[in-house]
């Protein structure tokens, strides 16, 4: 079970590396209008399933934790995502927030049960590494007067880290309750459009699809196979993985002609897929729950 729930957690990694691309193929929409569309989208899913299920609606009835966890993790990222990108250079901003990986993984060893090994630590930082040279390839710029978007992108990588570490803590919570969090994402993220930014629409059809693209993926099944993964999958391994979505992100994007190929993106291939498999090995050999072994344990 837990190989299968990683694996599910990382299909939610999978869906995220297609968010550059459908993000540019939406036109012009102003980020926050773009979330409240998309988290709407991404909640009807959940809401079909309470419609027709509603025996379920009773596993909703969650503490008040775990609504502040789960609403804050999922707006407050991006809300302060989006705060980075307004204060700071996108380069620098997303490289910061792009911590949350590695903080996942150093964070985990806080879990119980969890233990945190060498090749876990060793897996995520090779994936930073290759992080570092896709976003950076054109080099880095800090500079004291972004320092307010700096802050907001660190922050943005202890939310998401925050939450996803926290949500481990709440396994037998269902994971029904990410449509609320959706749902409630959306209407925080419709006032904060409404206060902010200018309503713009999509210009034609295939901005629309991949608008609906969006809700349906990166910001909405995404989240669900998120919360599954890390509530009953391997969180190590998934932190450590999760540096693939910046590097299939920019193979989507030059696969398409929206960015050049080099051997920055090669090596940084190298790197981030050494680092999930270094940080995986065992599973991957193992492929079970049984028992570690005596060495294994030793470790």
């Amino acid at each position: 079970m837990k190989f299968r729930a990683t694996l599910t957690g990382f299909s939610a990694i999978l869906m995220w590396s297609f968010l550059a691309l459908l993000t540019v193929a939406s036109g012009k929409m102003p980020p926050f209008q773009l979330l409240a569309i998309c988290f709407a989208i991404g909640s009807i899913p959940g809401i079909v399933v309470l419609l027709l299920k509603p025996e379920r609606l009773q596993l909703l009835r969650q503490p008040a934790k775990v609504w502040i966890t789960g609403i804050a993790g999922l707006f407050g990222y991006h809300f302060l995502y989006f705060t980075a990108l307004r204060h700071a250079p996108a380069v620098e901003a997303g490289l910061i927030a792009y911590l949350w990986p590695l903080l996942i993984v150093v964070g985990s060893a806080l879990l119980p049960g969890e233990r945190l090994r060498w090749y876990h630590i060793l897996g995520a930082l090779m994936g930073l590494a290759g992080t570092v040279l896709i976003v950076g390839r054109n080099g880095f710029h800090f500079e004291g007067a972004y320092a307010v978007g700096y802050g907001a992108a660190f922050l943005c990588a202890f939310t998401w880290s925050g939450y996803s570490l926290i949500t481990r803590r709440f396994e037998a919570v269902s994971t029904d309750v990410v449509t609320i969090f959706c749902l409630v994402t959306s209407i925080l993220s419709l006032f904060c459009h409404l206060g902010l930014e200018e309503t713009i629409w999509p210009e034609n059809t295939a901005q629309w699809i991949a608008v609906l693209g969006l809700g349906l993926f990166p910001v909405g099944a995404a989240f669900y196979a998120w919360d599954y993964g890390v509530k009953n999958g391997d969180i190590q391994i998934l932190g450590a993985a999760s540096y693939a979505a910046p590097l299939l992100s920019t193979l989507i994007l030059t696969l398409f002609g929206f960015a050049e190929p080099s051997w920055g993106i090669a090596l940084a291939c190298l790197l981030v897929t050494g680092g999930a498999v270094l940080a995986a090995h065992r599973m991957i050999l193992r492929r079970d729950d049984a028992v570690p072994t005596q060495v294994e344990a030793a470790e």
